[in-house]
């Protein structure tokens, strides 16, 4: 109890100090939102509208620390400004309507990436010195050095554009309603494949070397090599003695892998044209839309120490030593 209450005062301190961060970084750039939205229309403004701008914006002349505290009480209630991009919208608005789109795409497809590259890291590893052993590093090595960009392209080019096996951009189908049917729900599951593909390509094969790697130091263990003496099952050998352990070094990359699943994969979504949040940011960076950038990134933050705690809340439970605490 005492390691879930110590990492619980560390998320609570990152979360406030991410939070004041994203509050300070706009106040120290040149401008404001206002001044921006004024700026698209080309022409001249009454002050009286101006000021009208600035409060929807939340821009105040007040002392800096009110502005901070109503900042956080904005925050803890949504109320996250207007976007610049999609004016009047609320960003908090658009975040939630993006969100659902890069958790089903980039999320699953990280987590099963994860699984898969891990799976077979195992399986490699336990098989060391075999011709499958040779095989798929090579392939991983390879795969996890191509650029991400070019191997979207060359994945839309092929299955695409040119054998017509899966659609070239957008989560569904043009003309479409949005529904929870079940024609509705194929069409976007036919229309992510193709970027999932793209996502697991680019990075099983970095799971896959990582696990594989911290496999083989496990197996030579005493405890492991003790487990073989006993005669144990292979599977119960494989899983419950040298996977269990060769995992935990993988533990934070995937912590940080499913935090940053919240930010999207940018190129991702930008080459298939995808409505998510990676989607959402270069809009956002394109068009200057500060307060957009400051609830996306604020998102993508939280996302990050969330994953974090709950990792480290997992890997107290597979390793107690990492609890601290001293001797008992």
């Amino acid at each position: 109890m005492h390691f879930v209450i110590r990492r619980l005062e560390f998320l609570l301190l990152s979360l406030w100090a991410a939070a004041t961060i994203n509050f300070m970084l706009p106040r120290l750039m040149p401008g404001n939102p206002a001044i921006l939205m004024i700026g698209r229309f080309k022409g001249q403004i009454s002050p009286r509208a101006l000021h009208a701008l600035e409060l929807q914006f939340g821009i105040t002349h007040k002392p800096l620390w009110i502005q901070y505290l109503t900042y956080l009480n904005n925050l803890v209630h949504g109320r996250w400004g207007l976007s610049l991009t999609y004016y009047p919208v609320p960003v908090s608005k658009i975040i939630a309507e993006s969100l659902p789109w890069t958790l089903g795409l980039v999320g699953v497809a990280t987590v099963l990436s994860v699984f898969i590259g891990v799976m077979l890291g195992i399986w490699t590893a336990w098989h060391r010195g075999g011709k499958w052993d040779f095989f798929l590093p090579t392939v991983s090595t390879f795969t996890a050095a191509l650029p991400y960009f070019w191997l979207a392209l060359i994945l839309l080019y092929l299955l695409g554009y040119l054998w017509h096996w899966f659609p070239m951009a957008h989560a569904y189908s043009t003309g479409m309603t949005p529904s929870w049917s079940f024609a509705f729900i194929r069409n976007i599951v036919y229309h992510a494949i193709l970027p999932s593909i793209t996502i697991i390509i680019s990075s099983i094969g970095g799971w896959l070397l990582g696990m594989r790697n911290n496999m083989v130091q496990t197996l030579g263990e005493d405890y492991v090599l003790f487990g073989e003496a006993r005669g144990l099952k292979s599977n119960r050998l494989m899983f419950q003695y040298a996977a269990r352990n060769a995992i935990l070094p993988s533990m934070t990359g995937f912590a940080m892998a499913i935090g940053f699943v919240v930010g999207g994969a940018l190129l991702t979504e930008v080459v298939f044209s995808y409505p998510g949040l990676g989607y959402q940011l270069l809009a956002a960076v394109q068009n200057e839309d500060y307060p957009l950038m400051q609830g996306l990134f604020l998102i993508i933050a939280f996302s990050v120490l969330v994953a974090n705690f709950l990792v480290e809340l997992l890997y107290g439970k597979l390793d107690p030593r990492t609890r601290g605490g001293g001797p008992h």
